[in-house]
């Protein structure tokens, strides 16, 4: 779009349009000095037009895309107009102002250029309503908004300023470690440190060493002391995760921590006092390893004296658009982009997906989007490949043509398959001894989804 300014006679007529318009608008010349300022940018400025005209606009806005990124450069060098882009500008009181911003260059009748303008919006009532809302529903990092979720909220204040061990149990990927954290955040124990012990990325011959330390000469490359994990989170929280792989010997030495606060270094004469709250976490039913004979159950009822379940994500599909906008945001601040969102087909996608691997799963989906989108939202096209054939898969309404018995057969076996695993494409790629993209295929060739 180009803009063309009419003769002088008209500008008193143009400048009481632009003192109507609730948005700020202003034009600059081949200089980039200040032509015009309306009403509105000196009320979202707080800068008087009478100073802010003759000067260059970088020192009225002290924008943060002044230095780079300059929206009316942009424009001036390409001719293209801009459209609802983000940025924030420093008002006379030195607060930042979050605005959308439009621009577009200036003609005269023949053609030549003379500077360009822009139009932006005061956005500070919108991020300050959204602050709230995501204030509302985040809670030390975790974010949602659902019934089982708000219960976790509601219980982690009482829970964190007892002493009590702590069980968390959930599917991998569903937040764990982050109400873990909470409740170390939340306990007279905050200003202590809180370690994490990863239970099963450690082999059962370093972990009492890992977790207990050990004295110099205690074995061959015991050159000198070492504390272990317990020592280091003294005062503090130690979180076991994946606690139900621990092996039986080290399950009896922990016990023996929780009862009577006391634990050996290897090598050690001298036993030692733990000053530690422990917290566990498990993607696995430790009662029902326990009626199994795979834990010790006087463990198992030391840790679980407190417990909380964490549902996975299809369990809480309605936390997935918070999800999303906190993981745009995040990325947004740790990739320097400045990405609005999914698209709407996206979120559908999303909102119907099975996420078997839960929140960790989302996170990296929206991580890869942003890898590959250079424009303001996530596409389809942005996701990884199993998305983008399960929304080809959705997207297709023609009726599958008349099968042969054979090609019904094998229809009617991927379906079984599907429901038998509860419409996890891996796993019914496994069953049936196919791989994931030949399962795609096929299912998309029959017309078959997951649910």
């Amino acid at each position: 779009m180009m803009l063309h300014m009419n003769h002088d006679q008209d500008k008193p007529f143009l400048e009481a349009i632009l003192d109507c318009i609730a948005d700020g608008v202003f034009t600059v010349d081949n200089a980039w000095r200040i032509t015009s300022f309306n009403r509105a940018a000196e009320r979202i400025t707080g800068v008087e037009a009478a100073h802010a005209l003759g000067k260059r606009c970088s020192d009225v806005f002290h924008a943060d895309i002044c230095e780079r990124g300059c929206a009316l450069a942009e424009t001036m060098n390409t001719g293209q107009e801009l459209i609802d882009r983000p940025a924030r500008i420093l008002n006379s009181s030195g607060r930042s102002v979050p605005v959308s911003l439009s621009t577009a260059v200036l003609h005269d009748p023949d053609g030549k250029l003379l500077g360009a303008v822009e139009t932006f919006r005061d956005l500070s009532a919108l991020e300050q309503l959204r602050r709230e809302i995501a204030n509302r529903y985040t809670f030390e990092d975790i974010v949602g908004k659902s019934e089982a979720l708000k219960k976790v909220f509601a219980l982690l204040p009482d829970i964190a300023s007892s002493n009590a061990t702590v069980l968390i149990e959930g599917p991998s990927g569903s937040g764990k470690e982050l109400i873990a954290r909470a409740v170390h955040n939340l306990s007279d124990r905050r200003d202590g440190p809180y370690v994490a012990v990863n239970s099963g990325a450690l082999p059962t011959t370093l972990i009492e060493s890992e977790l207990f330390g050990y004295k110099q000469g205690a074995f061959t490359d015991a050159k000198r002391d070492k504390p272990g994990r317990i020592a280091l989170a003294e005062g503090g929280t130690i979180f076991f995760d994946e606690v139900s792989e621990l092996a039986p010997a080290t399950q009896v030495k922990l016990l023996r921590v929780l009862q009577e606060r006391q634990y050996e270094p290897l090598g050690a004469t001298k036993t030692l006092r733990a000053d530690v709250r422990v917290v566990a976490a498990t993607n696995k039913r430790l009662a029902e390893l326990v009626s199994q004979g795979g834990f010790r159950d006087d463990l198992y009822f030391r840790l679980a004296v407190v417990r909380i379940t964490v549902p996975s994500l299809r369990e809480r599909r309605e936390d997935i658009p918070l999800l999303v906008e906190h993981f745009v945001r995040r990325f947004n601040t740790k990739r320097g982009k400045r990405i609005a969102g999914v698209t709407p087909e996206v979120m559908r996608i999303f909102m119907r997906h099975d996420w078997p691997g839960n929140v960790r799963e989302l996170e990296n989906a929206i991580e890869y989007g942003f890898v590959l989108c250079h424009d303001r939202y996530i596409d389809v096209s942005h996701l990884a490949e199993e998305y983008q054939a399960w929304a080809e898969l959705q997207a297709s309404s023609v009726a599958a043509p008349k099968q042969t018995p054979l090609q019904e057969a094998e229809a009617a076996a991927i379906r079984a398959t599907l429901e038998l695993v509860g419409g996890k494409v891996g796993q019914a790629a496994e069953a049936l001894g196919i791989s994931r993209a030949t399962l795609w295929r096929r299912m998309k060739k029959y017309a078959i989804s997951r649910r």
